[in-house]
């Protein structure tokens, strides 16, 4: 019988599995609380198995079904991952950059050649649009709270440079943000409103912090990955639009939600 290898990413809102067969990579994600089912599935496509582990909840797996696995770094998976998918991608960036991922709240991570380091972690991520945005507007699953916030005005609900200063006098550009949600009191957004607002200041709170690191250790390349760019193209523009007006190039990776499961599964 054929022994296939994976890497199993044990998040806190998902459980990101890579294996490979008959030389292919596949992927596969699941919520984290259908642990039992995501292992099954797993066990049963792939009776001989042998398996690494990273995330927060690797640990708990590992001491309930994989006693023999090992547990890899979390931030060392995903950096890992991530020099994965560039080098497969094609994306050859020569100087130290920063990866900034992206999930249930946010960590940046400075690489330097083989090394890695995180510096910097928020709790601002994807956890606070899924929660938040529930509490703005009743709706509980986060792709539908992304296709609102896709379909939303942020100009409705946050108080813009433009509605300050008349255009002429404005000393930076008048779509720039002045306060978030500071038209809330106002009745005429909607829940689609809300959630564009929301989806930006995400967006802009991260800018600001990546800027920052970006400044202290003399980096000009940012690599976005984490699954909360997952159907989330209002936070992918506005990361991008803010990103490059602060003079930083930014990457996406197409499996960047992968980078743990794929750095674990290296490891194997």
């Amino acid at each position: 019988m054929q022994q296939i290898t994976a890497g199993i990413d044990a998040g806190g809102s998902l459980i990101k599995i890579v294996y490979k067969e008959n030389g292919r990579m596949h992927f596969k994600k699941f919520p984290s609380n259908k642990q039992d089912s995501s292992i099954s599935w797993l066990k049963t496509i792939a009776p001989s198995l042998r398996v690494s582990l990273a995330g927060g909840k690797a640990a708990a797996i590992q001491k309930k079904y994989f006693h023999d696995s090992i547990i890899i770094p979390e931030f060392q998976a995903a950096s890992d991952g991530v020099r994965f998918l560039l080098a497969k991608e094609n994306i050859s960036i020569e100087e130290s950059y920063l990866i900034v991922n992206i999930g249930t709240g946010t960590s940046w991570h400075v690489v330097k050649g083989d090394k890695s380091e995180r510096i910097l972690g928020s709790g601002m991520g994807g956890g606070t649009f899924t929660g938040l945005g529930s509490l703005l507007t009743q709706v509980q699953d986060y792709q539908l709270l992304t296709i609102l916030a896709e379909e939303g005005n942020k100009e409705k609900v946050d108080m813009l440079v433009k509605d300050i200063y008349d255009s002429n006098d404005s000393p930076i550009n008048g779509e720039l943000t002045a306060a978030n949600f500071a038209k809330g009191k106002k009745l005429n957004h909607t829940e689609a409103d809300r959630l564009a607002s929301l989806s930006n200041m995400i967006a802009e709170t991260i800018v600001l912090l990546t800027s920052q690191a970006a400044t202290i250790h003399q980096v000009n390349h940012v690599v976005i990955i984490g699954t909360s760019m997952i159907g989330n193209p209002s936070l992918k523009r506005a990361l991008e639009f803010y990103l490059n007006m602060v003079g930083l190039t930014t990457v996406f990776l197409e499996k960047g939600e992968y980078c743990g499961a794929i750095g674990a599964y290296l490891s194997v």
